[in-house]
């Protein structure tokens, strides 16, 4: 049975594992900044089988005009069973009186269908267009 907690900051092994699994290497490569990044969130709401942490939201930002989803991620074993979206919706509902949620992710198929099932629209639907520097 998967638990779900809010504002658990998870060992830097278990975060690890987790971005490991998404394949995220640029964020492994320094495990504390990982972990400082987590810890420093807005709001952290995972996922748990048992003990194994095995999905992940992070937001950042205010939390009044603007909160930018900045992880969401679950481990491949657990995909497609509704836990991303859980943790989703959970965001969208705290921060369901904010003007802006932000997110960027990387344009695929299977990014656009998840995030169009959950209620989020491309940034182009708005008139809007999105600016990124990558380091």
């Amino acid at each position: 049975m998967i638990t779900y907690t809010d504002d658990t900051i998870p060992t830097s092994s278990e975060l690890l594992k987790l971005y490991r699994d998404a394949g995220w290497l640029a964020y492994t490569k320094n495990p504390s900044k990982l972990h400082l990044s987590v810890e420093n969130s807005l709001k952290v709401l995972t996922a748990w089988d048992g003990d194994d942490l095995v999905g992940l939201i992070r937001v950042v930002g205010d939390g009044h005009s603007i909160v930018y989803i900045q992880d969401l991620l679950v481990l491949g074993p657990y995909q497609k069973q509704g836990i991303g979206s859980h943790l989703l919706q959970s965001i969208l509902n705290t921060y369901e009186s904010v003007r802006q949620i932000v997110l960027l992710t990387d344009n695929t198929v299977r990014n656009r269908a998840f995030y169009t099932k959950n209620g989020l629209e491309k940034s182009t639907a708005q008139d809007c267009v999105a600016f990124v520097r990558f380091m």
